[in-house]
């Protein structure tokens, strides 16, 4: 199993664009790093696991508020 990732991997993964790959590695969103003299960005597999592993949270979370408000509305 390899520990890291390239952008095109990751973008094949998540099913995203290249563009959107970059645009989280820049937001910081997704953690990468840059290696080599040309700086290729690579992203270890964990921090992958990890965002996504955020992802669901997050969508837990919105998905619990919502079910929250929706419940106070209807009282």
């Amino acid at each position: 199993m390899r520990r890291f990732l390239t952008l095109p991997d990751v973008a094949e993964a998540l099913n995203i664009s290249m563009s959107q790959t970059r645009a989280l590695i820049k937001s910081g969103d997704l953690e990468g790093i840059q290696i080599g003299g040309r700086g290729q960005w690579r992203v270890e597999e964990a921090k992958l696991d990890e965002y996504i592993d955020r992802q669901y949270a997050a969508q837990r979370a919105s998905r619990a508020a919502h079910d929250q408000e929706q419940q106070h509305t209807a009282n």
